[in-house]
């Protein structure tokens, strides 16, 4: 079941933050997220999974960013949320998926408990300009059964801004990482 918006407002501040919360963002089943100004791009033409890819700042400036196709981008909201007894889930807003602007690729899923900046993976089918501040997606909450284990990962917990792929931590819990993953499978 999906929380209506009037249900959102009466968590905040128990199973729900949301910070900065403007009233004026709340839907009558969810709360639109704004853009903020950073974002990153990864310098590597082949990213690799079992390192550390090297990514690059970029400022999203007030006049805007045009976004080139066939390019990832990651950035961040504005708010910082938390979310307590509930699975947080964003989707892009229908205008701007009617832009063709996914705001994220596949990470849409949020885990009880978790807490930080969403990291948006921004992929445009053709180009387009975005601004910071711009209402980018939207926040939801389901109601979860059963007994809750909250999120508590060292890799996304508790962020402070954009958080490129952290797998390689995962694929090399030794914190060593390999140069050529066939020689590792023995190929």
């Amino acid at each position: 079941m999906i929380l209506s918006g009037c249900e959102i407002e009466k968590r905040l501040g128990t199973d729900i933050q949301i910070d900065p919360f403007k009233p004026e963002n709340l839907n009558p089943n969810s709360y639109n997220l704004t853009l903020h100004h950073e974002a990153l791009i990864y310098e590597e033409v082949v990213l690799d999974m079992k390192k550390s890819n090297r990514v690059k700042h970029i400022e999203i400036p007030k006049t805007g960013l045009t976004l080139e196709p066939n390019r990832l981008y990651l950035a961040r909201t504005v708010e910082r949320t938390e979310t307590h007894n509930l699975v947080p889930m964003i989707e892009g807003r229908s205008s701007i998926g009617r832009l063709g602007l996914f705001v994220h690729v596949t990470a849409g899923f949020g885990d009880v408990g978790f807490a930080g900046y969403w990291t948006l993976e921004m992929f445009a089918v053709q180009p387009v300009k975005i601004y910071p501040g711009v209402s980018i997606c939207q926040i939801f909450y389901h109601q979860i059964e059963g007994e809750v284990k909250e999120y508590v990962s060292g890799k996304y917990q508790n962020n402070q801004g954009i958080q490129p792929s952290l797998l390689y931590k995962e694929l090399n819990p030794d914190g060593v990482e390999t140069e050529d993953p066939q020689l590792e499978l023995g190929f």
